[in-house]
């Protein structure tokens, strides 16, 4: 398995209006097929009010591509801010709970092309948490390029080092095993049978990929999910950023950081980085 896939164009593509009192005005589900393997998936977008900059936000483990309209704590923390500055949104399923595996990384450069082709884009800023936020770090360093800045919130860098924390806590909390088997399922095997691709996807091995974009990191000391030693370590790495910044909220649980409005870190700096 390789992360070396087909970034080929979307197939199947359909937009459809969705409509309820959770989601915004003007927002379009789309539909379509992945161009590696022809597996139907979907995203919801929301066209920028100006401008060419889309936000990018990956949902949690667990969670769909609706997680920002349905899930009532992020909806209420962080849509305000997307809203008001006037951003294209995009929120992709991304194959479930696939944690930026090699076709998930070629399904999210089919979808940022189709977005620069059919609307304009010019800009994407990730801004995420949980699993979501690992995901922006993983296709940051994967796809420098593609990104312009990061927020990543509660998130980890160190896939192997991750695997085997769940593995050892799945007693304690099921999630995590079931988060394991994840990781197994969509990188074909424990990282003792695929280290490199584990490394390759472990944005903690791959620094000088994000040194490009502004880049904040939040994360609760009392993270019983992903521990706060990821995002330390990681800090540590970036030491030499010229625009990082990282924040530890003290005795915060994992959804300590998805308080934060991720624009007020990044989409505000963006501009001066």
């Amino acid at each position: 398995m390789t992360d070396q896939l087909s970034s080929d164009a979307l197939g199947a593509v359909s937009l459809t209006p969705v409509v309820g009192g959770a989601f915004p005005d003007g927002l379009l589900q789309l539909d379509y097929r992945s161009p590696v393997d022809g597996l139907a998936d979907w995203a919801m977008l929301l066209p920028p009010q100006a401008g060419s900059t889309w936000l990018v936000c990956i949902h949690g483990h667990g969670a769909r591509g609706n997680q920002l309209y349905v899930r009532n704590d992020i909806r209420k923390a962080w849509l305000p801010s997307f809203l008001q500055r006037g951003y294209g949104l995009l929120t992709p399923t991304l194959r479930g709970n696939a944690w930026m595996c090699p076709p998930a990384v070629a399904d999210m450069d089919a979808l940022i092309g189709y977005l620069r082709r059919e609307w304009g884009a010019t800009r994407f800023i990730f801004a995420s948490g949980s699993m979501g936020g690992s995901s922006n770090l993983m296709y940051a360093s994967l796809r420098p390029a593609n990104v312009q800045a990061v927020a990543a919130m509660g998130a980890i860098a160190d896939l192997a080092a991750y695997h085997g924390f769940c593995r050892q806590g799945a007693s304690r909390l099921p999630i995590l095993g079931e988060i394991a088997d994840s990781l197994e399922e969509h990188y074909g095997g424990t990282p003792a049978a695929q280290p490199e691709l584990y490394r390759r996807h472990s944005p903690l091995y791959h620094c000088e990929a994000l040194l490009g974009m502004p880049l904040f990191l939040a994360h609760g000391t009392a993270d019983v999910l992903m521990p706060v030693a990821q995002s330390r370590r990681l800090a540590g790495a970036l030491a030499e950023h010229g625009h990082f910044w990282y924040h530890e909220i003290a005795g915060g649980g994992h959804d300590a950081p998805l308080h934060l409005d991720p624009c007020e870190f990044i989409a505000d700096k963006m501009m001066n980085a």
